[in-house]
């Protein structure tokens, strides 16, 4: 029979032993320093000046003085001396003041290699994560930083037909969503009742054209196109015309553009509820509401005639004859009340 245990090394009682309590007092003095092992330090290489009953450290690597020749040993003060443990492969310590865990490797104690983070089912942060969203975080930020350079994040989904996008919620019910949803277009949605979303914005993958609106009814639809110089205001259904509106007055507007449901062009003072400018697609008339002023000049400062083209309007108020419209045949300026050229 051996005299001690396998693996504390803890002294049996023998048969027929004289004073037993000796060898049972010294197994239990082995498991005091050991079990539930906590240390008060691991990097120690001198004993401390004035340890306590009971202090307990791992033995640094450059031990000296009463530790010296016992490097990573687990040193007890008991009985106004030193004992030394010598750890055994896999044991684990707790540093008190630090909290860190150590572990013996079988030569020097390390701190344990972290768990395995490939492949996880799903993950927690302050939250509980589940089977469609594995990913949980509960906190008042999360940050995503450059590890160098710059930082990307990425959505990626299967195919076109699928949605990869960011959802904005309220009570977990959403409220506006950006991304490619149900096909590679860019769209930015809102909705007031997490339900029934409004497209606010679209941009098309092919040309780059942006869509302003929802592209529905007879909802205002506002169409910026970079292949073509210009800004286009649609709308997509009805018959009421389409209609571009500039204000300085949030409660209303000022002045509206408008395509009549029959495709007249039409200048209206939206603040006077009046008409301005109406020009018939078909015809090409322009009929004005209200006086047509030309532009004023004096004999001196007439434009070049040929320049400003035949068929050109001013009016002339100081001609020798008094103040009078003219035109340009294409060479000189004309009264138009006998066609007398202006001097």
């Amino acid at each position: 029979m051996s005299e001690t245990s396998p693996s504390l090394a803890l002294p049996y009682l023998q048969p027929a032993q004289a004073q037993k309590h000796v060898t049972h007092n010294e197994a239990l003095r082995i498991l005091d320093a050991v079990t539930q092992l906590s240390v008060l330090s691991a990097t120690l290489d001198t004993p401390p000046a004035l340890p306590e009953e009971g202090d307990r450290h791992i033995v640094g690597p450059g031990a000296t003085a009463a530790w010296a020749g016992q490097e990573h040993d687990i040193a007890i003060w008991v009985d106004s001396t030193w004992q030394f443990f010598a750890p055994r492969p896999g044991w684990r310590a707790d540093v008190t003041p630090t909290g860190e865990t150590l572990r013996f490797d079988g030569t020097v104690w390390v701190a344990p290699a972290l768990a395995e983070l490939q492949n996880l089912e799903s993950v927690g942060i302050n939250a509980s994560a589940d089977g469609t969203n594995r990913l949980a975080v509960s906190s008042d930020a999360t940050l995503f930083t450059h590890d160098g350079s710059g930082h990307q994040l990425k959505l990626n989904k299967a195919a076109e037909g699928d949605t990869a996008s960011v959802l904005f919620q309220t009570g977990f019910a959403g409220r506006a969503e950006i991304g490619t949803t149900g096909a590679d277009d860019f769209t930015i949605k809102v909705s007031a009742d997490g339900t029934s979303f409004l497209r606010a914005i679209h941009i098309e993958p092919v040309t780059g054209t942006i869509t302003i609106g929802e592209a529905s009814g007879t909802r205002n639809l506002l169409v910026l196109a970079h292949d073509a110089p210009s800004v286009q205001v649609r709308n997509t259904g009805g018959s009421g015309g389409a209609s571009f509106i500039m204000t300085d007055d949030p409660s209303g507007g000022d002045w509206k553009f408008k395509i009549t449901g029959a495709g007249d062009f039409k200048l209206r003072n939206e603040a006077g509820a009046q008409d301005v400018l109406k020009i018939d697609m078909l015809s090409m008339v322009t009929s004005h509401f209200g006086p047509v002023q030309l532009m004023d000049y004096t004999v001196a400062t007439l434009p070049d005639a040929a320049a400003a083209g035949a068929g050109a309007q001013v009016f002339v108020t100081n001609e020798a004859g008094g103040a009078v419209p003219a035109f340009s045949d294409g060479a000189s300026w004309r009264r138009v009340t006998d066609r007398a050229v202006v001097s």
